[in-house]
Order: C-alpha cells, then structure tokens, then sequence
C-alpha cells in the first residue's frame, strides 16, 4: 500500500478512556479485567470481563442524542473525536469539498446487543407500544459510522465491515485502500464494540469459548500459557485517522506511522476454529508483506491476535510459516492478556499499539505468561515491555467464518 499515513489515535478500552491511559497500562503490564458488574452474572460460567470503568457518554455526547444510541455507537464517537483532536484537523472549519472527500469507516462485531437485550425484555414485560422509536437506529451496525458522519459532517465514504473479530482491522484495511485509490483524503476508520451482556456472555460460555479463572480475573487472560482456559470478553472502541501522506504532509501533521501492507485471507474451513496448520493466517500475513513490498526479516514485532485458547499455538505455527528462520528474531505479544478481547474493537486497539510500538521503541509485553505451552515457542515478551527499535510491525485479526485479516505499519521517517 502506497500513500497512507496515521494521523490520529483514538480509543476507548478496559484500561481507560483515551490513548495516553490506555498505553501507560499496556507497557506497564497492567489488567484491565474485572468482576462483571454489567449484570447478576451469579449463575454464569463466566463471571469476569474487561468492562470500560468510569465511562459517562455525557462526558462526549449531547445528552439529547445518548438515548438514540447503544454503547458500541457512545464508545466509537467518543474515540473519533479523541481520534480527530488528535490528528489537529478542524472539522468545524473543513470547506464543502473537503468534507466530500472525508469519509467514516467504523465497523462492530455484533452491533448493539445490550439494547436488543434490553428491548427484548420490554416487548416481553410491557408489550411492543413501550418500545422506544429510537431502537433500531441505535442497535444498527452501520449507525456508528453514520453517527460519527452527522456529528462532524462528514460526507465522503460511509461503510461498515461486519467481520467478526476481524473488524477493526478490517476497517482500517478497506479504508486505506479508499484512499489509495483516491476515493477518499481522509478517513476515521475502526471498530467498537459493547458486548458484555447476559446473552453474549452466556453464548460464549455454552461454546466453551470463555475462561472459567473467575477467582482470579487479571489472570484469566494469559496467552501462550499451558493453563490457559478461553478468553476474556472486552469492550471499548479502537479508531484512527488515516489520510494521503501528501495532503497530511502539506498541514504539517503529526505522523505516526505509514500504512505499508493489508493482507486477507479466508480459512474456508470451520466456523470457530481455524485449521490445525495455520494456513490461512500465514496466507494473510504473506499478502500483508506482499503488499508493503518487504520482505519478512524486515519485520519487528507482531501483536498477536492470540486470545488464550488453543488457536494460539495454531497462530504460531502460521508465524513461523511465513517468517521462517526470521520468527526467531521477532518480538510477539497478545495485549489481550491485559484488555480481554474486544472482539470487533480488537483489531482497531491493536494496530494502535502496533503503531505505538514504532513511535516509542517499546513493545507491550504479554502478561500471565507464566508456563508457556510448549507448542508456543516464540519470543512473546512475556511480563515485561521491550525496548526494542523496529521499523515495520504487523497487527493480526482472525474472526470467526475463517476470515482473517492483516496490516502492516512502517515507521515514519519525516
């Protein structure tokens, strides 16, 4: 990929509200996973999750509008704005041409599931005249976008990638792409997601998805390790602003780092699970570098999509697939042993790290990592971060249906 550049950062997850608090907890190797509080969870299997502590959508959002809105639409404004401060472009002060040429793509995994649950019991308890006209605009995958469209009055590309887990990253791809191909000069592009409620949490308990570590839920997340018992659900929303390296140039922005590569795949195998080998992890990590025109030794670190089950000795092995004698040389860690796994908002606070990772020299450590699975037998800097200088870093997403996405950031050298 040619042209692309981060300008802007923006993100909502389990360890605080905003990128500065949440990076402090990341390198620190801080948990953000807790008790739920969200609901009774007394008779789940699962009674732990990464919620977001301390999120007032008042804080962020007219309080007239809150009511039209589920959580995943209040956690992605609150990141694009952060997302769009940071970036220094004025949207009030944006000409009519400019805004054609802005665009939204922000995508979920799910989509507003707390209000359908909510709805659900309204409809069953109160019958369908107590259910509120602004249901179904707050629970529609694609309103997040448009929600953040409106608000800044933005007219460019509008789009919502529903990929599962991929989302985040599948946003951030496509709407690189856009620009690429001249569709768009800038975009606000990630994913969110607010998915801790009864029915979700339930779901994936009966499909044995979720760890059962309730007495110790900063240590439930633990990939890599031989202990390791399912994932953590979490929530939050990951969203940059990505724009033509000219245009961005031109302003005199704050670069964080290029968009080199975006690779995808499909397993075309197993609704959960992905092939024992790997193969269509690999297959997306080697169009990613296909893509940025590098080579896999160039690479530095990889945010691992691995979430503490089983799958990650499988993405390991699709590592040292496609990295061959160089796997050895990489540093790689799952931050979702501190946030949990925000499902579709994984892959837009991933490849914020990832670029974090580029712009300071430190690579997040993966904590929990305690007895490492001998099938696991990368370098995944466990405990502690990494001072490490790397010019490339990749972030991996793999979504239920076997979709599986990757992007590659190149260090910007002004």
């Amino acid at each position: 990929m040619n042209n692309v550049v981060i300008t802007g950062l923006g993100m909502v997850t389990p360890l605080g509200i905003g990128v500065d608090e949440t990076w402090r907890g990341i390198i620190g190797g801080r948990s953000g996973i807790g008790p739920i509080t969200r609901f009774n969870a007394e008779d789940y299997a699962c009674r732990i999750a990464g919620e977001v502590k301390g999120f007032d959508p008042r804080d962020h959002i007219d309080g007239k509008e809150i009511k039209k809105m589920d959580t995943f639409i209040q956690y992605a404004i609150t990141g694009a704005r952060e997302a769009l401060l940071d970036s220094g472009i004025e949207h009030e002060k944006l000409s009519g041409g400019q805004r054609e040429r802005f665009g939204v793509v922000v995508g979920t995994g799910i989509g507003g599931l707390s209000a359908i649950e909510k709805t659900s019991n309204i409809l069953r308890e109160k019958g369908p005249r107590r259910i509120s006209p602004f249901f179904i605009p707050a629970v529609l995958c694609n309103l997040a976008a448009g929600q953040i469209s409106i608000l800044f009055g933005l007219r460019g590309p509008s789009s919502c990638p529903v990929t599962a887990c991929t989302t985040g990253s599948s946003a951030i791809g496509d709407a690189g792409r856009m620009i690429e191909r001249g569709d768009a000069d800038a975009i606000i592009a990630g994913g969110t997601e607010s998915a801790i409620t009864g029915l979700a949490v339930g779901g994936f308990a009966a499909a044995k998805a979720l760890s059962r570590r309730n007495d110790e839920p900063e240590k439930a997340s633990r990939p890599f390790d031989s202990d390791r018992d399912g994932f953590v659900i979490g929530e939050g929303c990951g969203v940059v602003v990505l724009e033509n390296k000219q245009i961005a140039r031109a302003r005199g922005a704050r670069i964080y780092a290029e968009l080199a590569g975006y690779g995808m795949s499909s397993d075309a195998y197993h609704i959960t699970a992905p092939p024992e080998g790997g193969q269509g992890a690999a297959r997306c990590m080697d169009h990613a570098i296909k893509d940025a025109g590098i080579e896999p030794g160039q690479i530095g670190y990889i945010n691992a999509h691995a979430t503490s089950t089983m799958a990650d000795t499988i993405e390991t092995r699709a590592i040292r697939k496609t990295f061959g004698g160089s796997a050895d040389d990489l540093v790689v860690s799952s931050t979702k042993s501190m946030t949990g796994h925000l499902l579709g908002a994984a892959g837009g606070i991933e490849a914020i790290f990832a670029m974090k990772a580029l712009e300071t020299g430190i690579i997040p450590p993966t904590i929990n990592l305690d007895n490492p699975d001998p099938s696991c037998d990368l370098f995944y800097a466990p405990h502690d971060a990494v001072k490490r200088e790397i010019s490339y870093s990749i972030s991996n997403s793999f979504g239920f249906g076997g979709v599986n996405g990757s992007l590659i950031f190149k260090k910007y050298e002004a």
